[in-house]
């Protein structure tokens, strides 16, 4: 009989964020009829769970996740991560979805979040002639650990007499609920975005951002939410809903406002604030112009953005703008410490403690916005700074408008 089937190693790594060491694991034999939700039922069952009223999912490590869709439309849409694009559970199949070697995570109840490792063998085997029969359901052949292992083993190649290895260093990857590590969003990848918003396409932006960490770049993506959800489809409604609450976690000026707009759109209600056909990505370069400008006059019938500064229309003399103070907006120029927060924030989401504290050190030393961009040109974080920054200062604009209760028009 022909080598189809999928072999398995799944180990619980712990519950809560607690590891356990050494790792309990189990061998499945996984066939190629075998659905995400079988697999499931299989850990389920091998692990020894009795009370199984409780959600369970899988995350690929391409980001992607598998489980219940109607269930866990409310726990992707809390924003934790990069984007997510849903498989059903019941419906896909595990030979069809992983490849030979692929590495991926299951959790069992949402609650206490047991995590499991789970990696498939580099070769496949004859369930008849590894097992002796052809199951039904996915099968574990091999085990060790407490829970319960019928020969007292603690760790795979345990022979009774040695101890197990040292802790890890580190804690399990998988543990941490951001796994796996998503690239960030860069500035090819807004290129795309950008693209996709000018031709009012729904798919090609989920494409430019499905796997991605995007939280350096919410205000220049969640404009796009109509688009998504123009299909209808419910998963875009919980990807929508994830940026508000994306937005709401970051915090940053104009986060808020942006947010809010968002919700109104999901629950079909007019957003607040006049809307303005405003060019929000020429305004927010305006105004964090320090160098030449003092600020800038916004037309609210055309959305024209009007600098102010050497050289051009004279703050105290502003001519025509002043013939129509209900069309034309004064906006201040951002101040330096504007600029100085939004480093103090991109230093703040810094997951390596070591790498926050240096940028904060940085901060804080005389000439801090040299020492600022030194730090991050040595951690190879220019191209991400550039990245947050613009959609800082794109927040900002936002704020500032929403401050006079106008609301620039979305894509």
């Amino acid at each position: 009989m022909a080598r189809t089937w999928l072999s398995i190693t799944v180990e619980l790594l712990g519950g809560r964020g607690d590891a356990l060491w050494p790792p309990p694991g189990r061998i499945f034999a996984v066939g190629p009829s075998h659905t995400f939700m079988d697999l499931a039922d299989a850990i389920n069952a091998a692990f020894a769970r009795w009370d199984l009223a409780h959600l369970s999912e899988f995350t690929l490590s391409d980001g992607t996740t598998v489980a219940d869709l109607e269930s866990s439309l409310d726990f992707l849409s809390s924003g934790f991560g990069p984007v997510q694009l849903l498989e059903d559970i019941e419906r896909t199949k595990v030979a069809k979805t992983v490849g030979l070697g692929d590495e991926f995570r299951f959790i069992f109840d949402l609650g206490h979040d047991w995590v499991h490792r789970c990696e498939v063998h580099p070769v496949k085997i004859d369930p008849v002639e590894t097992l002796g029969i052809r199951p039904r359901t996915p099968l574990p052949y091999w085990g060790w650990g407490d829970i319960p292992d019928q020969y007292g083993r603690r760790w795979s190649d345990d022979d009774g007499e040695s101890q197990p290895g040292p802790r890890p260093d580190q804690p399990w990857p998988m543990l941490d609920p951001r796994w796996p590590a998503a690239p960030t969003i860069s500035r090819g990848d807004l290129w795309e975005v950008r693209r996709a918003l000018s031709a009012r396409g729904g798919d090609a932006l989920l494409s430019a951002i499905a796997g991605r960490q995007v939280d350096d770049a919410l205000q220049q993506i969640a404009v796009g939410a109509a688009l998504l959800l123009e299909s209808g489809d419910a998963r875009m409604e919980a990807l929508v809903l994830s940026f508000v609450n994306r937005l709401n976690a970051r915090g940053l000026p104009g986060d808020k406002v942006l947010g809010e707009e968002l919700l109104a759109r999901l629950r079909g209600d007019t957003p607040p604030g006049r809307e303005a056909p405003v060019d929000l990505d020429m305004l927010a370069t305006m105004l964090g112009d320090s160098e030449h400008l003092t600020g800038a006059y916004v037309d609210l019938e055309t959305g024209a953005v009007i600098p102010v500064g050497d050289g051009l229309l004279d703050a105290d003399d502003p001519g025509d703008v002043e013939t129509d103070p209900d069309r034309f907006l004064w906006l201040d120029r951002y101040e330096a410490e504007d600029r100085w927060n939004d480093r103090m924030a991109f230093a703040a989401q810094q997951r390596d403690r070591d790498l926050r504290g240096r940028l904060e050190t940085a901060l804080d030393e005389k000439g801090a916005f040299q020492a600022f961009r030194n730090a991050i040109d040595e951690a190879d974080l220019v191209e991400r700074w550039l990245v947050f920054s613009a959609d800082a200062e794109l927040g900002r604009a936002r704020g500032r408008l929403a401050e006079h209760d106008i609301r620039p028009a979305l894509p």
